[in-house]
């Protein structure tokens, strides 16, 4: 899977906004149209409830013209979607358009001959598209080295700190007033367990997205050379630096005395029910996880960004995004290409980008859309819902903060669980692990470096 969370368990916070704008734009829509309308495939990797969001986003744009219709299509999870796409491009039978999580970059870039630019699909068909309308740390993800923006960004997210008022309070800390250090982390999560205000402190989802990749942008380190991935396929990862080390020790130190729990492996799966049973009073996750944090909790949450060691910077970077972005496939009819730039406009909309996030915890990926929610009042109404929008937005991204981008990335991440948990019984230390994890990790590059030269 990407970094969301799990689709199935996603509740909507309010009621659809996209939804409401599908059957307002139904009232008006004329009856049909005498002319054949030109389909265009949209694969996606979204069920449950995400998923009806996503179709009501192509509704909604289908019924505002009678030229083109978007078809959503579920195809699985993201590898799965991914791999169905490399499938379908092979046989000849590819969609237009395919949801491709944030680790698929690397594998989509060096597809060459198999991808539509975004910006070049944009300029051929004569519609609107300025890198500067996009939030930065964004954009920055998905464009190349010159600035190109390769993919369009849809369902954009960022990991953020939930945490237990209540516990708080209880522990004698102050609940409006959260850590914003890892030094202040422990201090809080120890005087939480010590007081009996919960049984755990800490857990967090995703050891490789949160733990070890957001971990290394916030403190400005480089998870890899040539940019991290973006320079070319010669890069190879350099996460087993003592920033890191430092901190998968510190959390190992934390599990042996019982005030952090490990969340599983992949997505951490076992950490949201966690903090939902209050069994632990702080939660690391994707901001996308806001809905189903507010669904499933009885207590008051509090919000705040991620923590840093202040000793290794201060004030800390911002942190990179995870989620998916909408990548266009050679080979489809013109006709095609013209349905998905319209499309593509209406997409970036800032009240059709404004209902989505608002609707789903995703991030705004345009400063037009969260400007529209500061006016409408939805950030204030809805108090942590900008977290993620101020932490990604504090800073210009550095090269060591802009995102990553490595060939086999998936496969990179289920090293990093399973070294990770090697270092939590004890086999190996951080640096053995962080260590091992770059061997194995190389490894790997330079397969897909073989394979795509």
């Amino acid at each position: 899977m990407g970094v969301d969370v799990n689709n199935d368990r996603e509740k909507i916070m309010h009621k659809s906004i996209l939804a409401s704008g599908v059957a307002a734009a139904a009232l008006f829509a004329g009856a049909g149209s005498a002319f054949a309308q030109t389909e265009a495939q949209w694969w996606h990797a979204m069920g449950g409830e995400l998923g009806e969001k996503l179709e009501a986003v192509a509704e909604a744009f289908n019924q505002t013209q009678d030229d083109y219709r978007i078809v959503p299509v579920y195809r699985g999870t993201y590898p799965e979607t991914l791999t169905a796409a490399i499938a379908a491009f092979r046989a000849n039978e590819q969609p237009a358009i395919v949801q491709v999580f944030e680790v698929g970059t690397g594998t989509m870039m060096a597809a060459e001959g198999a991808v539509y630019p975004v910006y070049q699909l944009m300029a051929d068909h004569d519609k609107p598209f300025d890198p500067d309308d996009y939030l930065s740390a964004v954009v920055g993800y998905y464009s190349d080295t010159q600035g190109n923006i390769l993919s369009l960004p849809f369902n954009s997210s960022t990991p953020i700190m939930y945490y237990n008022k209540g516990i708080f309070e209880a522990a004698g800390l102050d609940p409006e007033n959260p850590p914003a250090t890892w030094a202040g982390i422990e201090d809080a999560i120890r005087q939480i367990v010590d007081s009996g205000a919960a049984n755990c402190g800490l857990t967090s989802a995703w050891i490789s997205w949160v733990q070890t990749e957001n971990f290394s942008a916030i403190h400005d380190v480089p998870y890899g050379t040539l940019e991290n991935g973006f320079g070319g396929l010669e890069a190879e990862f350099t996460m087993n630096n003592e920033v890191v080390a430092r901190h998968w020790d510190n959390l190992k130190a934390w599990y042996d005395e019982g005030l952090f729990r490990y969340g599983g492996p992949v997505g951490g799966n076992d950490a949201p029910p966690m903090f939902y049973s209050e069994e632990c009073a702080i939660y690391m996750n994707s901001s996308a996880a806001l809905a189903a944090v507010v669904a499933n909790t009885d207590f008051e949450v509090g919000f705040a960004p991620l923590p840093y060691y202040d000793d290794v910077i201060d004030p800390p970077m911002n942190s990179i995004i995870g989620g998916a972005t909408l990548w266009v496939l050679q080979g489809r009819p013109e006709a095609e290409y013209e349905a998905v730039a319209a499309f593509f406009e209406y997409l970036s909309q800032p009240d059709v980008q404004a209902a989505w996030h608002q609707d789903t915890g995703y991030l705004p990926i345009t400063n037009a859309a969260y400007e529209l929610g500061i006016e409408q009042g939805y950030y204030e109404a809805n108090p942590g819902t900008d977290t993620s929008i101020l932490q990604m937005t504090r800073v210009e991204p550095s090269e060591n903060s802009k995102g990553l981008r490595f060939g086999s990335y998936t496969q990179v991440r289920d090293l990093i669980d399973e070294e990770f948990e090697a270092l939590l019984s004890g086999d190996k230390t951080g640096q053995q692990a962080l260590d091992s994890l770059v061997e194995r990790g190389n490894r790997l590059l330079r397969e897909f470096e073989a394979a795509n030269s």
